[in-house]
């Protein structure tokens, strides 16, 4: 079992981190000592997610930021606003799965999905990137989806226009997501740079094989009956987090890595995979890269 360092000097960022397995990334980081940084789109939430994580975590060093992946325009504003000469990593981690058979579109009209998950993502890392480089070895570890194993990315339809269906359009944002990763620690090595990029994914990771943690989640004894035979192949979402975690704090793990769980990918302890098929496409990565740098008006480059 991986034991967690000591991390009391280091600022960790993990947006949606009040909620769901960002949830669990941000109460396990700050069992490091570190002062971790909660983004939400609510304070309502993110003080609720605080206020979980110092019981759960005495001496917790927690605070928020207003955070919101769905409007670009605010992201610079989010990243001055977080008050801090370096960031050692950040947990893009915080995405949307919408139900309904209609799309819905973001503050700056793209694709909800695909403009919060990946582009709001892609954005937001321009905008830390000066942050991440004043640290001695940044980290920017993105969390992708194993929903997105099965998916392939239509660089002629970024948008979804054609064909929409709520869950595939969410499973291909998380496989921008996880395109995104590896392309920028590519040319995050090629300049130089000492910050390093790895994808994550959790595997299936279920609420009824969390644990509680009110009033965040909590687990009903009958839900959490239902799920004792899913446990044989899927884990909870405190599980779920701990590939994340690993990536933020082991030293060995190299960019341009994939991890995920142990057992099957769905379950275990954190263990680094093969890319999967597609993700070794340079190609498509590239491309989706120049596509993504037209929609956002940035373009995330180190200055090492």
């Amino acid at each position: 079992m991986y034991q967690l360092p000591d991390a009391a000097d280091h600022v960790y960022l993990v947006t949606g981190g009040n909620t769901g397995i960002g949830y669990f990334t941000a109460e396990q980081l700050a069992g490091t000592g570190a002062t971790v940084v909660l983004g939400s789109r609510r304070a309502e939430r993110a003080e609720a997610a605080m206020n979980a994580i110092r019981a759960r975590v005495p001496g917790a060093r927690v605070r928020s930021a207003a955070l919101d992946l769905a409007d670009l325009g605010s992201l610079r504003r989010t990243t001055e606003s977080l008050g801090v000469k370096r960031l050692d990593a950040v947990v893009h981690n915080a995405g949307v799965l919408l139900g309904g058979p209609e799309p819905r579109q973001t503050r700056d009209g793209n694709e909800m999905h695909f403009g919060t998950n990946h582009l709001g993502h892609f954005a937001l890392t321009h905008w830390l990137l000066p942050l991440l480089e004043a640290a001695p070895s940044a980290r920017v570890v993105t969390v992708g989806s194993f929903a997105a194993k099965s998916e392939r990315i239509d660089l002629d339809d970024l948008q979804s226009r054609v064909g929409y269906r709520a869950k595939r359009t969410y499973s291909r944002s998380k496989l921008a997501q996880m395109y995104f990763g590896l392309e920028l620690d590519r040319r995050l090595r090629a300049a130089g740079s000492t910050v390093s990029s790895v994808v994550v994914h959790p595997g299936g990771a279920l609420d009824s094989l969390t644990p509680s943690r009110p009033p965040i989640h909590v687990r009903k004894t009958g839900a959490a009956l239902r799920g004792a035979a899913a446990a044989l192949v899927l884990q909870g979402k405190h599980a779920g987090a701990r590939p994340a975690v690993r990536a933020v704090l082991d030293p060995r793990i190299a960019g341009g890595e994939l991890w995920g769980p142990r057992i099957f990918g769905l379950r275990g302890r954190p263990r680094r995979e093969r890319l999967w098929a597609q993700l070794k496409d340079a190609e498509t990565a590239r491309r989706l890269w120049q596509a993504s740098t037209e929609l956002t008006g940035v373009a995330p480059a180190a200055t090492a």
